[in-house]
């Protein structure tokens, strides 16, 4: 019994690290998809601008199709 507790003990010690380390990773790919999100509608914008005299009211809310659910724990 205490063999098997202590099998049990380090896979779950397995388990939190890698949890941790993609949890790590989807911060990271979280951050880029922001910056890339700014980015496009930064050029969404300068686009806009120049093909419809200046006209903002036609660029899509891309906030709406992006599901970055940050989990804080």
């Amino acid at each position: 019994m205490e063999r098997l507790n202590s099998k049990l003990y380090i896979q779950n010690c397995y388990i939190m690290k890698e949890n941790e380390r993609l949890r790590k990773k989807a911060q990271l790919l979280n951050q880029e998809n922001q910056a890339l999100l700014t980015e496009l509608k930064q050029k969404l914008t300068k686009g806009n601008s120049k093909g419809n005299n200046g006209s903002s009211g036609n660029i899509p809310d891309l906030n709406l199709s992006s599901s970055s659910s940050q989990n804080p724990n």
